[in-house]
């Protein structure tokens, strides 16, 4: 089984997050985010952000998600 890189795995959170991916791939994730403290405190960025979103009462429509990521997955590499 090869290992997930960093930016596979930001590109999954989503997935993971929602119970969409496959048993195998959860097996790669979680053993890289055992080994990544970057990747684990991206994916709790990602929880806590998901939870005050849904505290706000507020909706973010499917075509504003998408550049943010973008922008993030820009970031994450920069620092990479």
């Amino acid at each position: 089984m090869e290992d997930l890189s960093c930016q596979e795995l930001v590109e999954l959170v989503t997935d993971y997050l929602e119970g969409g991916l496959p048993p195998e791939e959860v097996v790669r994730f979680e053993a890289h985010l055992a080994g990544c403290r970057g990747c684990e405190a991206h994916l709790e960025q990602v929880r806590t952000t998901i939870a005050v979103a849904r505290a706000s009462g507020e909706v973010v429509e499917p075509d504003e998600v998408s550049p943010l990521l973008d922008a993030f997955r820009h970031w994450h590499r920069s620092r990479t």
